[in-house]
């Protein structure tokens, strides 16, 4: 394992570590809007290109959908590109998210959780973020700023591969982790630049050789680039876990990846399902439950699309029922996070029994208590009658 020459540790908020994480990844371009929580982002950037930090064109554009449009323009030129943005902010940008991964350039946007309006509020709610799961992005979803650091470099690398170049949310909620201050370590500058060359585009607009991205196609030609689309989708699955490997061996740190994080799930008989922050709660709350001699364990899903279905089918071999809980609500329906894993379920014999709890929406304060709480009344029902509260 490869020692690191360079490492800086320092507590930082959520909000820094994704600037920091962007100024080490050598970008070409941010063009973003200001939007609670991820202000600290854009704010935090611009001083780094102030100060002469960086080599970066910064654009503060009047909109959201013109930040992603005018990234989505600096990627197919060849440039390394980063936004960030939050709630209504992504939602703003909906249109230019299909435009984006359709067009197949490997943009990097982080998303500050937070509820959607109205009534307004700036707390943590994954409903934004995963309101565009369809869009062709691939998402993650962190549970430290660590995760943070090492997320936004890694999907640098994955992203900008021949075989994928889509593009990738990588999502904290907002104030649990935008605003709180963590321990993290800092790879150095250096180490960083050997592990993430330059990107070098397989294609790229040029006024010396003109061409369109984006045009007027017929059936069959659309039908392609979606195919095309959904084949390189498949495929981060692997090159995410093995961009991982390839980091920790890089930095001398830990494995940081992979599309679960399992713990305590080696003998199990129920496993909790949860993303985000939430997830880090739902941990002690696993450990509070085993002090009692409940069989609980806890897989965190970290990579939300590509969905990772054969990784939860094959949890599901030893446990005999999942607990999910979601912050965020489908409505008419039930959490998002619920529906996906009982479609990666379905077909399987012995089936597992699935229950669901929506907890946590706008901010609402979620303790390892009350989940370890919920857990216990999942335990005492019958749990053949898949249910959903809210709570």
């Amino acid at each position: 394992m490869k020692s690191v020459v360079k490492q800086e540790f320092q507590g930082l908020n959520g909000d820094e570590a994704v600037a920091l994480a962007a100024k080490q990844s050598d970008i070409d371009v941010v063009a973003a809007y200001p939007i609670t929580p991820q202000t600290i982002i854009v704010e935090k950037f611009s001083e780094y290109v102030a100060n002469g930090e960086v080599n970066t064109e910064f654009m503060c554009t009047e909109s959201e959908h013109s930040a992603m449009a005018a990234c989505l323009a600096a990627s197919a030129t060849g440039a390394r590109t980063f936004t960030a943005t939050s709630s209504q902010g992504i939602a703003y940008m909906h249109e230019m998210l299909h435009y984006t991964s359709s067009c197949r350039v490997p943009v990097i946007m982080a998303v500050a959780n937070r509820t959607l309006g109205p009534p307004w509020n700036i707390w943590a709610d994954d409903t934004d973020s995963l309101s565009q799961r369809d869009t062709g992005w691939i998402q993650l979803y962190c549970a430290s700023n660590q995760e943070i650091i090492d997320s936004i470099i890694q999907c640098y690398k994955v992203c900008e591969s021949d075989d994928v170049s889509l593009p990738a949310m990588v999502c904290m909620e907002g104030v649990n982790l935008s605003h709180s201050v963590m321990p993290a370590v800092l790879p150095g500058q250096e180490e960083v630049d050997s592990f993430l060359p330059p990107y070098e585009p397989v294609w790229t607009l040029d006024p010396d050789r003109p061409a369109t991205m984006g045009n007027m196609a017929g059936p069959s030609e659309t039908l392609e680039t979606k195919e095309d689309l959904r084949i390189a989708m498949d495929k981060v699955r692997k090159k995410l876990s093995d961009v991982a490997c390839e980091y920790s061996n890089h930095f001398g740190i830990p494995y940081a990846g992979g599309l679960v994080e399992p713990y305590r799930c080696e003998d199990a008989e129920v496993m909790i399902i949860a993303i985000g922050a939430l997830a880090s709660e739902a941990k002690v709350a696993v450990d509070q439950l085993r002090i009692h001699g409940k069989r609980i364990g806890l897989v965190r899903i970290r990579v939300f699309r590509p969905f990772p279905i054969g990784e939860i089918r094959e949890l599901a071999k030893d446990a005999g029922a999942f607990v999910v809980f979601d912050r965020d609500v489908s409505f008419g329906m039930e959490g998002v996070v619920l529906s996906e894993v009982k479609a990666a379920l379905f077909g399987m014999s012995p089936s597992p029994r699935v229950t669901g709890y929506v907890v946590g929406l706008a901010g609402v304060d979620v303790t390892n208590r009350q989940l370890a709480d919920l857990v216990e009344k999942s335990l005492d029902q019958d749990l053949r009658q898949e249910t959903i509260s809210v709570e």
